[in-house]
C-alpha cells in the first residue's frame, strides 16, 4: 500500500477523555472547534492561514465566544484532525484508507492554493495522481471508501478517477500487467506444478484474461455496476470474460446462489439480480449461470422484463444446457412439480432464434445486439436429445398432464436425430407413471416416436413392453424384420393399403373394416398377445429361411390360410391373429416378387436346430393363446 507523510513537526495533539483534543504547547489556545461530539482546543493563526472556511466561521462568531461548530464536515472528527495537524505543520500519514476523507475535508475547509501555497488540497491531489491511481489494489480500496463520503467524493471527482483507473487497468493488455492481483478460481500453470523453466530459460508467467475478476467482487453493487459498464464501453474485453466476472460477483455477493436457495435481504438481493441481468454481455455467458440467475429471479420475484431477457439469452444457447439446470421447481401451490412452461418458452426462443437468423439484416430489431448465424444441425440434435432427457425426468411427476408432455416433444419433432431411444425412454417412463391415461392420449404420445429409429436394444425392450399400444408393437416388429431382411440382401416388401395404415407415414385411406378395428390396435396388448406376435414373426422368418411352409399357408401347409386384413374379427386375441395375417401378407408378397433368395447361405452354424426349437415353442404359444 502506498502512503505519504506531510509535515515535519512532532505530533503535539493530546487527548483528554474520548471527546477532547488539544495541542500541548506553552501558548494558550484561543479557539474551540466542535466537530460532531469531539471538541478541539486550537489556535486561530495556524488554522486561519490555511482554511478560508474557518476564516469565515471565526469572523461570524460572537466576540464574547471563542467556539465554532462544524457538524457536517465529511470524514468527521478524524478527517478534521488530519487537516488541523497539517495546519500546524505536524507529521500526518496519508494512505488509501484515509486519503479520500482528507481530500473531502480539505475541500470542505477550502484549503486551496489561493489561501496558501502548497495547501492540503494540492498535496492530496498530487498523492492521488502520482501514487494511488497508479496502484491497482489501492484504487479499489479508495473507491470503496468513497461510498460513505458522498456527495463530496463525487464532487471532487475522486470516484470518477478511481473508476477510470480500475477500468483502464482491467482492459490493458495482459502482457503489461505487472502488479499483484487476487486469482483463486483458476490455477496458473506454475501453480499446477509445471516447470517454469525450459532449457534453462525462465518462461514468462501467463496472466489470464480474467485476472481482475475476483478483486472487484468486494465492491458495492452501484460501484461495481459503474466499473463493469465502463469496462464494457471500452470494448476490449470479450463477452465471456465479462460473463465470468458477473458470475463470480453474483456467487460471492448472493448467499445461497449456487445451491438455488437465496438467503438474506430480499430487496438487496432482488436489486443485485436485476442489475446483473442488465449487465449481461452480448457474447457467450455460461448457460448454467444464466439458468441459476433465472431461478433466482423467480424466487425474488424480479420484473418480467428481466426474466424475459434471461429466457431470450438462455434459449439462444439452449444446446449448452443440462437437464439438472433446467429442472426448475414450480411454486409449492402448483399441482405439477416443475416449471414446464419455462422450458416451453426456452424451446420457442431456440426455434425463433434459428428462424430469425435467416431474416434480412435490415429488418432486424434495433435492440438485437448481435446477429447470430443459423443454428447448426448439431445444435438441433443436442436440443432434441436434451428435451428427450428432460421429458424422462418430468415424466416421474404423477400430476404432469399428457398434453404438456406431448406439446414439448412436438416442438422439437422437426429436429432430425439419429435415434429415438431417448424419446422412447421418456414415453415409456410417462406410461409407467401414468397408467390411467386414455387411449387417445396414449396414441398421440406414441405417434411422436419413429420406430425405424429405435436401436436393437430399444426394439427388444419395446416388443416386450406391455404399456405400448398393439399398433406400436406391430410397427416395431415389422421394422425389425425389415432391418433383418435388408441385412440379408432382401428389399422392403410392397405393403397392402390396410397394412400400410398401421405404419408411420402410411396410407390412412383404408377400408371401413380397418377403421372399425382402430380401437383394438390402440389397445394395450397382454403379455400373451405380445408373445404370440413374436412367435408369429419368428415362424414367418423360419418359413423364409427354410423355404418350407409357404408364408401364405397355415401351419399344416394348407394354402389359402391368409385372409384379407379387412375381414379379421374383433376379439380379445385379435391382435395376435392380425399380426400373423399382416406379416404373412408381407412375406408372401416378398415371395411372389421373387425377393426371397433360395441361395441364402449366410445363416450361422446350428441355425437349423434353432429354427426347429423356435418353431416348437411358438406352436405351443399359439395353442395357449387361442385356448
Amino acid at each position: 500500500m502506498k502512503f505519504m507523510k506531510l509535515g515535519s513537526k512532532p505530533d503535539f495533539f493530546q487527548t483528554d477523555g474520548d471527546n477532547i483534543r488539544y495541542v500541548a504547547t506553552e501558548l494558550a489556545t484561543d479557539v474551540a472547534v466542535n466537530v460532531g461530539d469531539v471538541k478541539f482546543y486550537l489556535h486561530k493563526f495556524p488554522l486561519l492561514s490555511k482554511s478560508a472556511r474557518l476564516q469565515k466561521l471565526v469572523a461570524t462568531t460572537n466576540e464574547n465566544s471563542d467556539e465554532i461548530h462544524i457538524h457536517d464536515i465529511p470524514g468527521g472528527p478524524a478527517a478534521f484532525e488530519i487537516c488541523a495537524k497539517f495546519c500546524y505543520g505536524m507529521t500526518v500519514t496519508l494512505n488509501a484508507y484515509n486519503v479520500v476523507a482528507t481530500r473531502c475535508a480539505a475541500e470542505y475547509l477550502e484549503m486551496y492554493e489561493t489561501i496558501d501555497k502548497g495547501n492540503l488540497v494540492y498535496k492530496v491531489e498530487v498523492f492521488l495522481n502520482s501514487s494511488i491511481f497508479r496502484s491497482w489494489k489501492d484504487s479499489i480500496i479508495v473507491l470503496q471508501t468513497t461510498k460513505s463520503l458522498l456527495p463530496w467524493s463525487e464532487e471532487v471527482k475522486v470516484v470518477s478517477h478511481c473508476l477510470d483507473s480500475i477500468a483502464s487497468k482491467a482492459t490493458i493488455d495482459t502482457s503489461k500487467v505487472e502488479w499483484s492481483y487476487t486469482y483463486n478460481h483458476k490455477k496458473l500453470p506454475s501453480n499446477n506444478g509445471d516447470d517454469s523453466h525450459w532449457n534453462g530459460v525462465a518462461k514468462q508467467q501467463m496472466v489470464p484474461k480474467d485476472w481482475w475478476v475476483e478483486d472487484l467482487c468486494g465492491l458495492q453493487l452501484d460501484l461495481y455496476k459503474r466499473v463493469i459498464t465502463i469496462i464494457k464501453t471500452k470494448g476490449s474485453i470479450s463477452g465471456d470474460v465479462i460473463g465470468e466476472a458477473l458470475k463470480a460477483y453474483t456467487t460471492r455477493r448472493l448467499s445461497g446462489f449456487s445451491k438455488g436457495m437465496i438467503q438474506g435481504d430480499v430487496v438487496k438481493n432482488k436489486s443485485l439480480v436485476e442489475t446483473v441481468i442488465h449487465l449481461l454481455p452480448a457474447g457467450s455467458v455460461p448457460c448454467s449461470f444464466l439458468l441459476k440467475l433465472l431461478k433466482a429471479a423467480r424466487l425474488l420475484e424480479c420484473g418480467e422484463v428481466e426474466k424475459c431477457e434471461l429466457i431470450r439469452k438462455i434459449g439462444q444457447q439452449l444446446d449448452e444446457a443440462t437437464v439438472s439446470d433446467l429442472l426448475i421447481q414450480a411454486p409449492t401451490d402448483d399441482a405439477i412439480k416443475y416449471e414446464v412452461d419455462i422450458m416451453q418458452s426456452l424451446i420457442e426462443e431456440f426455434v425463433t432464434h434459428d428462424r430469425s437468423a435467416q431474416t434480412d439484416p435490415s429488418m432486424e430489431s434495433e435492440f438485437q445486439e448481435i446477429r447470430s448465424p443459423r443454428l447448426s444441425d448439431t445444435s438441433k440434435v443436442k436440443v432434441a436429445k436434451l428435451v428427450d432427457s428432460y421429458l424422462t425426468e418430468i415424466s416421474r411427476d404423477p400430476n404432469l398432464p399428457a398434453s404438456k408432455f406431448v406439446n414439448l416433444a412436438e416442438m422439437v419433432s422437426s429436429f432430425s436425430r439419429p435415434t429415438h431411444d431417448g424419446l422412447y425412454r421418456a414415453i415409456d417412463m410417462y406410461l409407467k407413471e401414468h397408467p390411467g391415461i386414455s387411449k387417445g392420449e396414449r396414441k398421440r404420445m406414441c405417434k411422436l416416436m419413429d420406430c425405424r429409429k429405435l436401436s436393437v436394444d430399444a426394439c427388444m425392450h419395446a416388443v416386450q413392453n406391455e404399456r405400448l399400444p398393439l399398433r406400436v408393437v406391430v410397427q416395431v416388429l415389422f421394422f425389425e424384420q425389415i432391418r433383418a431382411s435388408a441385412s440379408g440382401g432382401n428389399s422392403t416388401p410392397d405393403l397392402q393399403g390396410s397394412i400400410r395404415a398401421l405404419l408411420p407415414g402410411g396410407s390412412h385411406g383404408s377400408s371401413r373394416s380397418t377403421t372399425n378395428t382402430a380401437d383394438d390396435w390402440d389397445a394395450v396388448p397382454t403379455a400373451e398377445e405380445i408373445k404370440g406376435l413374436k412367435c408369429e414373426i419368428s415362424t414367418l422368418r423360419l418359413g423364409e429361411v427354410n423355404g418350407g411352409v409357404g408364408v401364405g399357408s397355415d401351419r399344416n401347409g394348407n394354402p389359402g390360410a391368409t385372409k384379407n386384413l379387412e375381414k379379421v374379427p374383433s376379439s380379445k386375441v385379435k391382435g395376435m391373429f392380425m399380426s400373423k395375417k399382416i406379416f404373412s401378407k408381407l412375406w408372401s408378397s416378398k415371395e411372389r416378387s421373387g425377393e426371397i433368395s433360395s441361395s441364402n447361405t449366410s445363416e450361422s452354424p446350428g441355425s437349423s436346430s434353432n429354427a426347429e426349437e423356435t418353431k416348437s415353442t411358438c406352436s405351443r404359444s399359439r395353442r395357449n393363446s387361442v385356448s
